[in-house]
């Protein structure tokens, strides 16, 4: 199992918050480093949001191991040409390390506070997919050669396709969701990863599968297998009373968590566990939300008492 932290900035976090956290985790050896594309929180206040692909070029230049990116940008919140553009710098500026986790946007609260057109869903995905085409089809023309796309939503008309991303053809997509019928075939069609978020292991097991159908359906037209895997609240302290406390420094029920799922919770031992059951589920990288950035010592203990214990 492969371990990555997961932020919500727009909680409320500066960008000093931020490299403080993904170099302390790059210090301790995760994986990956990704945070929300949002511009408002259920909760929170200041400092406010920080843009999610400004901040990450910063820490590209700040960090040098650990891999980047977004869980999941909005397809709503930028077009899809200057998308590629800004990604594929971020991706030479860090070396090779960057991810695009890309979705249809949700929280239609954040549109409206900052002046972004919020279409109904059906539109919403149709954009999507449409963005998908562009950003993987520029990343993809060879070089010296042109790119041209007509859409229902976006038209291109000889885009040089550049700047090339460091990864060739480019750097690995993310499709996520709990959609039953167009996540999946977008992710069949689109993906490197597939990612489930907070939800019940059965839950998560049901949307691999469906992802498996679409597959099966769709094809892979000789690409790698698609990586599954899923993001889960973590909660993990030396003891109960620890584990208690970090969740109401977190805004968590101290009782433990609900029983729809989506927390993963406990000690290290019976966190390894929860770990463990999503495994042999199929998932092969897990996304751990850490709600409090100031709380080091949570990260120290995820990386020396939990993943030890990880096959």
């Amino acid at each position: 199992m492969r371990l990555c932290v997961f932020i919500e900035p727009q909680l409320g976090a500066t960008y000093e918050d931020q490299l403080a956290f993904a170099q302390h985790a790059e210090r301790l050896g995760f994986e990956g480093f990704f945070r929300s594309d949002h511009y408002m929180a259920t909760r929170g206040g200041a400092p406010g949001p920080t843009d999610s692909w400004v901040t990450l070029g910063a820490l590209a230049r700040e960090t040098s191991t650990i891999r980047l990116g977004t869980l999941v940008s909005s397809a709503t919140f930028r077009l899809p040409g200057p998308l590629a553009v800004a990604v594929a710098q971020v991706d030479a500026m860090s070396g090779g390390r960057v991810e695009l986790g890309l979705g249809t946007g949700w929280y239609e609260r954040e549109h409206l506070a900052y002046g972004v057109p919020f279409p109904p869903v059906g539109e919403r995905f149709d954009r999507l997919e449409e963005q998908l085409e562009i950003v993987t089809g520029l990343w993809a023309t060879p070089d010296g050669a042109t790119f041209s796309y007509q859409g229902r939503h976006y038209d291109l008309t000889d885009s040089p396709a550049l700047p090339k991303p460091a990864q060739r053809p480019g750097p690995p997509i993310i499709v996520g969701g709990k959609g039953l019928k167009r996540t999946p075939r977008l992710a069949a069609r689109f993906a490197d990863e597939f990612n489930v978020p907070f939800s019940s292991l059965a839950e998560t097991t049901a949307s691999y599968d469906r992802v498996v159908a679409a597959i099966e359906a769709e094809g892979r037209d000789g690409r790698a297998p698609i990586v599954f895997s899923f993001a889960q609240t973590i909660v993990c302290g030396a003891t109960e009373a620890e584990v208690r406390r970090r969740a109401e420094a977190s805004g968590l029920d101290p009782k433990g968590p609900p029983a729809s799922g989506g927390q993963l919770y406990g000690t290290p031992a019976r966190v390894a566990e929860q770990l463990a059951d999503f495994m042999k589920a199929g998932a092969s990288r897990a996304f751990l939300q850490v709600l409090d950035l100031h709380d080091l010592e949570h990260l120290d203990l995820l990386a020396t008492e939990v993943a030890p214990l990880l096959p």
